[in-house]
């Protein structure tokens, strides 16, 4: 085996692959990245059994041929190198990497270790926006289970073409809160609903923010069957495996209709937000917000007997009648932090029921 290649590729396909590859107690195998080549293409590829990352890397094959190597050790390396071509070759059971007047050899396994990343030829497709697909799923993370007593509620429900809505719905709850964002698809009309896995709609955000886009290449490929998904963008494919079971109907818990209704400024109601957590009791972590329609104004409350107590009134556009509601200032921020408009709309009902926010203008 032996390619040479620009040190600014290797070191982005690297990045890109590089977040799979992790220690393994029982596979030390899946710390490597593998390093494939033939006579058209080099893959490095990464995997931990549940997601696998293939980048397509960009370079002269002189030799075809595959090696395994510690990730962490080749990324690290190839990160503190200055020329600008790097030749890699393999000599024995080690990897020979050069680089202007320096080369360096990195002990690896065998290409037969690593475990075969499976291949999806068959199932629903589509065609979505990649900058879309990514905002979508770094809005809704933030709400997922971060344990595994309910494996469903750890990964994120995407449902193409569901409940009548033309387009992909994500959704992800703890059972405490609820994200929901609605992407629209350039292609695709079967009716699918699967559960990604959290750890998945990480890394799809992380290869989505870092793949650069060949001959501008805006458009993420989505091929889905009952357990498997397989994203492709510009040089990069995501093989996943999709979470079994049956996600909870959540559109049964969004109330329909509101007693009051308050917009407010986004970054306002952030930075209120931010002061009252300092005096809040630590695992109860409460606000209250009394929603004033006499003084059109949110007083946002919090009490703690170690650090004192806190009081500020946020002006606002309220409609309805007053309330009040007693909430947790850690998922407030959470989902505040994912509106991108300048106002938010906050909808509730009294002081027992679910309330909403949601981006001014935006019905996604």
């Amino acid at each position: 085996m032996k390619i040479t290649c620009t040190r600014e590729n290797l070191s982005q396909a690297l990045s890109l692959v590089g977040g799979v590859a992790g220690k393994n107690i029982n596979l030390p195998i899946l710390g490597n990245v593998l390093i494939r080549v033939d006579n058209q293409k080099t893959e490095i590829i990464s995997t931990n059994l549940e997601v696998a990352i293939i980048a397509t890397l960009r370079s002269k094959v002189d030799e075809p041929g595959s090696f395994t190597v510690p990730a962490r050790t080749l990324t690290d390396f190839v990160s503190l190198l200055s020329g600008e071509k790097v030749e890699i070759e393999l000599q024995g059971n080690e990897l020979a990497v050069t680089c202007d007047r320096s080369t360096t050899k990195i002990k690896g396994s065998p290409a037969d270790d690593f475990p075969v990343v499976p291949s999806l030829t068959e199932g629903s497709g589509y065609l979505i926006s990649a900058e879309e697909l990514k905002t979508g799923f770094s809005q809704v993370v933030s709400a997922l289970a971060r344990n595994d007593i309910r494996p469903e509620l750890s990964g994120v429900f995407c449902g193409f073409n569901t409940n009548g809505n033309k387009g992909l719905t994500l959704a992800a709850t703890d059972s405490y809160r609820l994200a929901e964002k609605k992407v629209k698809l350039n292609q695709g009309e079967d009716e699918m609903k699967v559960i990604i896995p959290g750890r998945t709609a990480q890394e799809i955000i992380h290869i989505l923010s870092l793949a650069t886009s060949e001959e501008n290449e805006t458009g993420a490929r989505i091929l889905l069957n009952n357990n498997q998904i397989v994203l492709t963008y510009a040089n990069i494919q995501l093989v996943s495996r999709l979470v079994e079971g049956q996600y909870p109907d959540y559109t049964q818990i969004i109330p329909k209709s509101f007693t009051t209704t308050a917009t407010v400024s986004t970054n306002q109601v952030i930075k209120e937000i931010k002061a009252a957590a300092l005096f809040t009791t630590t695992g109860v972590n409460a606000i209250s917000f009394k929603l004033e329609k006499e003084n059109n104004a949110v007083v946002v409350t919090s009490t703690s007997t170690q650090t004192g107590e806190y009081k500020s009134q946020l002006e606002a556009e309220i409609l309805g009648e007053d309330n009040n509601i007693l909430l947790n200032h850690r998922y407030l921020h959470d989902g505040l932090s994912n509106i991108k408009t300048p106002n938010t709309v906050f909808k509730m009902i009294n002081a027992d029921s679910p309330c909403l926010f949601a981006p001014q203008g935006d019905d996604s």
